[in-house]
């Protein structure tokens, strides 16, 4: 108990979100202020529902990449008839293992690797919402790239660029998942959530050397590992990302989450895989990966969040509507709701626990219906 109340204190990374956002909310509430809404943050991101803040669906933003950029992917609905989806990814070659998220998702919940026909049957069974089936792209790195750029510029700028490490333990033939779990200094405080997702093999010996991954979700709210990649930063990097953020012209703000194999082919535009582009409410990861103490991490939030209030406002004043205040809060309710549900299934699911297969059918439906893709043609 009190290595790990050590462990708490002395890794502000792992605080609650509300501890390490409460000293820094007021400047958030002088921003909304300034602007005179709330929702100020919705013309960012012209083309992404709520500007990417919360509630947007990867499906609209793949839309918005360039062909290639991003994973082979099919989309399914609880409603479909299994057998369909099958048929769709035979047609299009996918092939397991598969990767498989909701359509509309956060913090990597229901993010699950797939390996066969029987483990897509029980996720499919289990979702209560859109998702989608992908090809499980097996590139060696994963990175984050914290992009921004302003209306009318050319060319923006990298704040943060950082790698990824998996959750994991190793096994030494002796001790069991469950004994390797409460020793991992990191999985102290998802000890619940890491239980209840592997109940069925805590009482398995894993052997020696052998790597289990707790989590196949590398953000850090899911136990990922964020290691600064500052130095390898240079203007062929930034080039790639104008490119990719200038395809749909309306990209601002956000951050990209990729894989690829090597740093040097990324820079390249080679052998790299968008999995997602998350729009305004990005949180800048950089500020976990660069050995930074608390306060310096909260200034880089508030500078960021400077800069989107400035993108913010050049769209609105370029005729970009922002959300009225109804539709915001109704809409952050809803998404809300939706990512509650979520969470408390991704803690519940697991292969072969057929008890939780239809729990959540009813919870979520269509409550939450697919956004609209509407492209703002005359401000991009």
């Amino acid at each position: 108990m009190i290595k790990r109340t050590i462990y708490y204190i002395s890794h502000w990374e792992v605080w609650h979100w509300f501890a390490k956002y409460v000293f820094i909310g007021p400047a958030w509430l002088w921003l909304c202020l300034r602007a005179r809404s709330f929702w100020f943050f919705t013309t960012s991101n012209p083309t992404i529902t709520f500007g990417g803040f919360i509630g947007e669906s990867k499906s609209e933003i793949y839309k918005q990449l360039p062909v290639g950029t991003y994973p082979l992917s099919v989309y399914a609905h609880p409603n479909d008839d299994l057998i369909d989806v099958i048929n769709e990814l035979t047609t299009i070659g996918l092939k397991f293992p598969l990767a498989v998220k909701p359509d509309i998702g956060m913090m990597g919940f229901m993010f699950r690797r797939i390996d066969s026909v029987d483990q897509l049957k029980q996720y499919h069974r289990a979702m209560p919402t859109r998702y989608i089936i992908q090809e499980l792209i097996d590139h060696p790195v994963e990175v984050s790239v914290f992009y921004y750029r302003f209306p009318g510029k050319d060319t923006g700028h990298i704040s943060g660029f950082i790698r990824k490490e998996f959750m994991q333990v190793t096994g030494d033939g002796v001790q069991t998942l469950e004994q390797l779990i409460l020793n991992y200094p990191r999985a102290q405080f998802r000890l619940k959530e890491l239980f209840s997702k592997h109940e069925s093999k805590l009482k398995t010996v894993i052997q020696d050397g052998e790597r289990f991954y707790l989590s196949y979700a590398l953000n850090l709210s899911r136990g990922g590992r964020l290691i600064s990649l500052e130095h390898e930063k240079d203007e062929k990097l930034l080039n790639i990302f104008d490119g990719l953020s200038q395809h749909s012209k309306s990209f601002y703000y956000g951050r990209y989450d990729i894989k690829c194999r090597s740093i040097d082919d990324l820079k390249a535009g080679k052998n790299f895989s968008i999995l997602e582009y998350n729009g305004c409410g990005a949180e800048p990861h950089h500020v976990y990966g660069n050995g930074l103490t608390f306060f310096e991490a909260c200034a880089i939030l508030v500078e960021h969040w400077k800069i989107l209030f400035k993108i913010s406002q050049i769209n609105f004043l370029n005729g970009v509507p922002r959300w009225t205040h109804a539709e915001g809060k109704a809409f952050s309710k809803t998404a809300r709701e939706h990512f509650k549900v979520l969470k408390q299934l991704d803690m519940d699911f697991e292969f072969d626990k057929p008890a939780i297969q239809t729990a959540y059918a009813d919870k979520l439906g269509d409550r939450f219906p697919a956004p609209a893709f509407t492209t703002q043609e005359n401000f991009i």
